[in-house]
């Protein structure tokens, strides 16, 4: 005979290991403000590729969708057909990497939108629009720049000599900045100018430019969509000023043992800590198995979101399934196996943390494991 669990032994199997919250008002909000930095024409769209960020495509996009978001951007085929159940039939979703060759009839098939970026990619797709007679639309990327996608001068010039561009619907032109991230880098007027002249060789049409950080760069930068990513899930866009977003992902990682250490005793693989005084030492079940880099050990640190103005230093180094948290600072204050610290939230913003580990927020982002607890947060839908 089974039985099924109550909630005080749900919430017990949560606190003994690691928990993610998930706030979807925040995403929304952030949305929100997004729109609001941009003028009333200026679509904007939302990037939910590797899994919206690790934070789980499935309720992040449905959430952006009520938000008022038509327009998403995967990087796969893959990652689109996974997308195309969950939305309404009037999100359009674009394939950044393209479409995988023999993919083409797929994609149109399932009313995916591809993003052409090189030469194959345009003469494939325009076949299958002359074959089909159904010119289904698609981007075309211009590379500006950054040498990672899209079509270079020469390559305009080749389709433009072919009239392969007759054969096809396309939706947007569209680069991508290297540096938007770098308020004051020359590279982005650059990138923009190189921009503007590969298009004045092609038809007028709509295009794109910015994603989180080109959007705070001025309206020169936005054209007419914009494609955020990073900032819709708090990460900061401008990182040489204050964050304006909303935090979305508080990390908590439960306790599972504590103790008092003398001094000379190591903590952890190689015993890169030891200490030097009598140290309280706890056991947080979050290791690198879970996307915490093994190297956070004596970089980052944690706090009890009760008293966050205390901060906590990790020790040693990082386990699979565990790390070691210095909570001498705390003296003998009792607190329960299952007490969580914060690791990621709005008392350790995400920034803060890659920073400290010599990473990006996006890396920590894409890497959270699958084993957290979720919860997702959302007023209303």
């Amino acid at each position: 005979m089974t039985t099924q669990p109550d909630e005080a032994q749900t919430d017990a199997v949560r606190r003994a290991g690691g928990w993610l919250r998930i706030d979807l008002d925040a995403i929304k909000q952030n949305y929100q403000l997004l729109k609001s930095r941009v003028g009333p024409d200026v679509a904007v769209g939302a990037a939910v590729k590797a899994d919206a960020y690790g934070l789980g495509v499935t309720r992040v996009a449905p959430a952006l969708y009520r938000a008022g978001c038509r327009r998403f951007f995967v990087a796969t085929v893959e990652e689109g057909l996974e997308l195309r159940p969950i939305l309404a039939a009037d999100a359009v979703i674009c394939i950044l990497n393209g479409p995988a060759p023999g993919s083409e009839a797929l994609l149109q098939d399932k009313g995916l939108t591809p993003v052409l970026n090189s030469l194959v990619h345009v003469r494939r797709w325009a076949a299958l629009c002359r074959d089909t007679g159904v010119r289904s639309p698609c981007l075309l990327q211009l590379d500006s720049g950054m040498s990672r996608f899209g079509l270079s001068e020469a390559d305009i010039d080749t389709l433009i000599a072919e009239n392969t561009l007759a054969d096809l619907a396309i939706d947007y032109i569209m680069s991508h900045l290297a540096c938007a991230d770098e308020y004051h880098s020359p590279r982005n007027e650059g990138q923009r100018l190189q921009f503007e002249a590969l298009r004045r060789k092609l038809p007028a049409l709509p295009a794109s430019l910015a994603a989180s950080s080109g959007i705070f760069l001025g309206e020169a930068f936005h054209h007419d969509l914009v494609r955020p990513g990073y900032a819709l899930y708090g990460g900061n866009p401008t990182p040489d000023r204050a964050n304006p977003m909303h935090p979305v992902v508080t990390l908590l990682a439960g306790m599972v043992q504590d103790r008092w250490i003398a001094p000379d005793v190591a903590v952890g693989y190689s015993a890169r800590f030891i200490a030097t005084k009598p140290t309280r030492i706890a056991t947080l079940s979050v290791g690198y198995a879970d996307g915490f880099h093994r190297r956070g050990g004596g970089l980052a640190s944690a706090v009890l979101p009760d008293s966050p103005d205390i901060l906590l230093p990790i020790v040693g180094r990082i386990s699979m399934d565990c790390m070691a948290l210095d909570l001498t600072a705390l003296g003998d204050s009792p607190l329960p196996p299952g007490t969580g610290f914060e690791l990621i939230g709005p008392h350790r913003p995400l920034d803060e943390l890659a920073a400290a580990l010599d990473t990006i927020g996006y890396e920590l982002l894409t890497g959270l494991g699958k084993r957290f607890h979720r919860e997702y947060i959302e007023s209303s839908q």
